[in-house]
């Protein structure tokens, strides 16, 4: 992703310079102009079994950005099952610090360092665990608070893991987000959903080609169109209860208009122009665990300031967000 920001930040550790040579020169672009997301480094699952990850309470740190679909999701699912005073939580900066490498930074918070894990840049924790890492560091970002090394930024996985493996931590009364008799049903309708519409809007924006463009963008729009065919017949996408489905659809859809629209140019409909999927939207924004979780304001100065070129940094007024929090009726609707 492009960098580009107004941050700065004073004293920090050096990054090693061949370290950002080669992040310098690598590239997620594919044949015809396509944009090819680079794959997650640290995915060792957690279980008890050996060579997996221990489920304890209060060992790990869960790093996020609010800007992030995929770190997002794991916030929801972390505030639905009750995981607050289990997983602690460090929040990076929504606009990319001012280097030659795109990064994240802890400039949200005292002296511009994560107040527990000691770091400036979310790049030292990766170069500490793995000094030959030459991917972009991303969110989520699971630390091992033992060693203060990354454990897992599998973000296909992590909010499975979390469903299921942190059962014993969950709050009484909690939701079943990935019922064990819909999980293979899930996992196809997932795989679609994440192709052609949560990374389909990043094959949109990242095209370097007129016809990766094209492709990213008919898919996305298909894929929306089957969304709102699926909710007029159930209130969430596996009926009538929310699932992992839902939360991964959610992140998208809520930065949609506001982000994805504009600044990577999906503008053949507004979220806002399809009848069920914006009451949809707004159902769950107005669950807790969705909209108390939406930074509508880090989302919008991310994509604007640092992911387009944006030399005079002008943020958009738009769109009006009150509407978020108007009547959906998705809750008093009958579904055939």
């Amino acid at each position: 992703m492009q960098e580009g920001s107004a941050c700065s930040i004073g004293n920090h550790k050096a990054l090693n310079t061949d370290y950002v040579s080669k992040l310098k020169k690598s590239s997620e672009q594919g044949e015809g102009g396509k944009f090819v997301r680079q794959a997650n480094r640290f995915i060792t699952p957690f279980g008890d079994n050996e060579g997996e990850l221990p489920v304890e309470a209060n060992r790990y740190r869960l790093i996020w950005a609010p800007v992030c679909p995929w770190a997002h999701r794991s916030i929801i699912v972390r505030s639905l099952l009750g995981l607050e005073d289990v997983i602690s939580v460090g929040t990076l900066d929504p606009v990319r610090p001012d280097k030659e490498i795109s990064d994240w930074a802890f400039t949200l918070d005292k002296d511009n360092v994560d107040p527990v894990l000691k770091v400036h840049y979310l790049s030292e924790l990766y170069l500490d665990t793995d000094p030959n890492y030459t991917g972009r560091p991303t969110v989520p970002a699971v630390i091992d608070l033992k060693t203060k090394k990354v454990v897992n930024n599998d973000y296909f996985n992590l909010t499975r893991y979390l469903e299921t493996k942190w059962t014993k931590f969950h709050k009484e009364g909690a939701p079943d987000l990935y019922p064990i008799e819909l999980r293979d049903e899930i996992d196809k309708f997932n795989d679609d959903l994440f192709d052609k519409l949560n990374n389909g809007v990043y094959k949109a924006g990242f095209a370097r080609s007129q016809e990766a463009y094209n492709d990213a963008v008919i898919n996305v729009f298909k894929k929306l169109d089957e969304l709102e065919e699926r909710l007029e017949h159930s209130r969430y996408l596996f009926g009538d209860k929310i699932t992992e489905a839902d939360i991964r659809a959610y992140v998208t859809l809520v930065r949609f208009d506001i982000a994805y629209y504009n600044a990577f140019k999906v503008n053949l409909k507004r979220l806002k122009d399809y009848k069920n999927l914006w009451a949809y939207a707004r159902d769950l924004y107005q669950t807790k665990g969705f909209g108390d979780t939406t930074n509508f304001d880090a989302i919008k100065k991310h994509y604007h300031l640092c992911c387009v070129p944006n030399p005079y940094k002008i943020l958009p007024l738009g769109p009006d967000l009150s509407e978020w929090n108007t009547e959906h009726n998705r809750d008093k609707r009958e579904y055939k």
